[in-house]
């Protein structure tokens, strides 16, 4: 099983990546075109080119879902915090998160990709563009929200909540300003602190 995470991880890791450089140029081609539309709108030489207002909103939309996937990874989006840290109550949601992203990872991919389907029968108002490339986004979210899941899951299953959270989330504000009050409060009772 540790050989399964471990290759799950290396893949998941390289995914996360080409997602990083998949949102920086998504995100370049989104201004750039607002850009474009606010300039051309003020200068009369420049052609009103009515297609990257829907290049924009498509860019907008794979930003969304691509950046909701990395945020399932990092326990960035979807976070409940209703009991206090360390309960079996609170355990017990953050497991449920995961299974829950693993779930709705799944439901994606089986609907998304009949969704996609649909979109070869439709194009794009002013730049034909087939939707399949537009509708196409909810199944390569489902893709990586459940690989990430499944990450997730199994390395709890190997190693338990903490040290699967220790290894993937992203460490939040409020659990780092605890981490250095408890530094700063052992080197008061150590009488290191001045």
């Amino acid at each position: 099983m540790t050989f399964l995470l471990t290759g799950l991880s290396r893949l998941n890791r390289a995914l996360e990546r080409l997602l990083h450089w998949v949102l920086l140029a998504l995100l370049m081609g989104f201004i750039a075109l607002i850009v474009y539309q606010i300039v051309s709108r003020n200068l009369p030489l420049l052609p009103r080119l009515y297609w990257t207002e829907e290049f924009s909103r498509f860019a907008f939309q794979w930003m969304v879902m691509l950046g909701t996937a990395i945020g399932v990874y990092h326990a960035d989006h979807f976070v409940l915090e209703a009991f206090p840290r360390g309960t079996r109550a609170d355990r017990a949601t953050r497991l449920i998160r995961d299974l829950a992203c693993l779930a709705v990872g799944v439901i994606f991919i089986a609907y998304g990709k009949d969704f996609a389907l649909s979109g070869l029968r439709r194009h794009a108002t002013a730049s034909q563009l087939p939707m399949i490339y537009v509708y196409s986004v909810f199944t390569a979210c489902g893709v990586f929200v459940t690989l990430y899941a499944l990450e997730r899951l199994l390395h709890t299953a190997l190693f338990g909540l903490d040290a699967m959270e220790r290894a993937l989330d992203t460490p939040n504000e409020l659990d780092e300003i605890a981490a250095t009050d408890d530094a700063q409060l052992a080197a008061i009772e150590r009488g290191d602190a001045s």
